[in-house]
This record gives C-alpha cells, structure tokens and sequence, in this order.
C-alpha cells in the first residue's frame, strides 16, 4: 500500500487501484467530481515533476479512458485537473515512492498505454450542475437544462429555461475562458444548423473566466458525452476524440534513459528479494528494454 497527505488531497494505491480524494480546499471540479477509483487498466503512466516548492504528482491516463478528460479536450488547468496532486517539499521521498509502486504495477502486469475503447471510469455522478457566466446547465441523465441568470442577454432570458432530451443532442463542446476570450458550454441539436455566437445561442452557456466554479462546467458536458448515441462519433465530431492523445501524452521525463536505468535496477533487487519470480523479471525486463 503506498498513500501520499496532501491539503490539495490524498491518493493511495493498493497494487491494483489509485484512489483520489479530493482535499478540502480542492478545486471545486476536483470537489463536485468527488472521490475516483481509477484501475491499473486505465493507466498509460505515472510521473513527478519536481520544482523548488515540491512538485506534482501527474497520472497519464489512456486515451478515452475518462469521459472529463475527453470533454476537456486537454484544456484543464493543473489546479481543476483530478489527475494531479501538489506535492509539498517535505513530501517528495513520498512521491517518487508512489510512482515507483505505480510504475512497478504497470510492467508486471503489462497494461499497454495505448487508447481504449470505452471509459473506464465512470465519470460525474448524476444529477450533475455546473457553469456560471450567463447561466447554469443540469443534467440528470434524460434532459439538459440551461438556466439564465441576470446577466444573460434578453435573447436567451426571454425565452426562460430551455430544456431538451439528450436524445436530441448530436455533440457538446466544452471551451475554458482564455485571456480575454469567453469560453462556452455549447449543445449541438441536428444537423447543418448554424448556431449563433454563445452569447445569443439558447443552446450554449456563454463562460467569462470570472471564477473557478465556471470550471464545473466540464463535467455536465462530460456526463452528457457519455450517454450520446455512439459517443465515440460525438467525439470525433467535437475534436476530442483526437485531442484526448495530447491529454494523455507522456510527460518527456517519465521514460527519459535515467528512469529507465534506475527502474531496471530496482527490477533486479525486487528479483533478488524475491518478490518478483523469474518470469515476472523477465517480463519486465523486456518491457523496460523496449522503450531504452
């Protein structure tokens, strides 16, 4: 068992499942996203990336495996991601033990790192909420809802709560405020229609960056892209589906010569005590051989 305290929140690992759960003052996606069980299975890697304040503990997921992580189309900050820790100075020993344990797993058990073809994690839990700048969207399984708020335009509120089926929605785009440019939640219902700027579009939450909780919007559109009628073509029509390798893409030092030096070497005193047999040494031997 290998476990790691952090105020951003704590994660364990039990040889077979990373558990994550959030710490108090967590970034309210990390908060409403809640507690996450994620299997060795849906793991490409694991890396800490040391800085003079500690660090970050960082998991590589596979492509596809999280449905947040293909909604974001790998435009969450490190402070809204679910799959980062922040790790203090006097914790760092700490760190690179968990990724030793976590790295140790995934050559035993050989887990490819490639792209799945379906979610391993089970993503937001229903009914889910999020949003902010002109309003707020719900989901509860069956129907979206967009609520305006007082500063939508009076295109939007003059019409009220707008409410459809997510059997009408044929793609949802989430896109994080950016500088000086909005962001948006964005529902796509039919074909060939041409949708107004978010600011006026019934469809679309028009997002300003104002706050942290906008961020929440994330997870409807991820709750929502899992329940659409052949979600892996939703995904190729939002372009997440080929931004979800760049989501996932291998931190450059997490298989540098160095790492793969030391993990050898470790493989070796993990034989000798005993631990590994000789055909899992040899397994994973292979596997580090590989990829030097």
């Amino acid at each position: 068992m290998a476990e790691i305290i952090q105020r951003d929140g704590t994660w364990t690992f039990d040889g077979e499942t990373v558990r994550i759960v959030p710490g108090g003052k967590a970034h309210p996606v990390r908060q409403d996203l809640g507690e996450l069980a994620v299997p060795v299975q849906a793991l490409a890697g694991i890396s800490f990336e040391p800085d003079r304040k500690g660090g970050r503990l960082r998991l590589r997921l596979r492509g596809g495996a999280c449905p947040v992580l293909l909604a974001a189309d790998g435009r969450l900050k490190d402070g809204a991601d679910p799959y980062v820790l922040t790790v203090e100075k006097d914790r760092t020993g700490v760190a690179e033990y968990f990724v030793d344990e976590v790295r140790n797993t995934l050559l035993i058990e050989q887990v490819p790192d490639g792209p799945v073809d379906r979610f391993l994690l089970p993503g937001p839990a229903l009914p889910v909420s999020g949003g902010g700048g002109d309003g707020t969207a719900s989901f509860d399984g069956e129907t979206v809802r967009l609520t305006w708020n007082w500063k939508a335009e009076e295109s939007k509120t003059a019409g009220g709560t707008v409410s459809f089926p997510v059997s009408s929605v044929t793609g949802v785009r989430w896109l994080p405020a950016m500088g000086l440019e909005n962001g948006h939640l964005r529902f796509e219902l039919g074909r060939g229609a041409v949708a107004a700027p978010p600011k006026f579009d019934p469809h679309s939450l028009d997002l300003w960056g104002l706050s942290k909780k906008e961020y929440t919007a994330v997870l409807v559109a991820a709750a929502v892209l899992m329940r659409l009628p052949g979600a892996r073509k939703a995904l190729e029509k939002t372009g997440a589906a080929d931004a979800a390798p760049r989501a996932v893409a291998p931190a450059a030092a997490a298989d540098d010569h160095d790492a793969l030096l030391r993990r050898l070497r470790e493989l070796g005193e993990l034989h000798q005590a005993g631990v590994l047999t000789d055909e899992e040494f040899s397994t994973a031997k292979q596997a580090v051989l590989k990829r030097l």
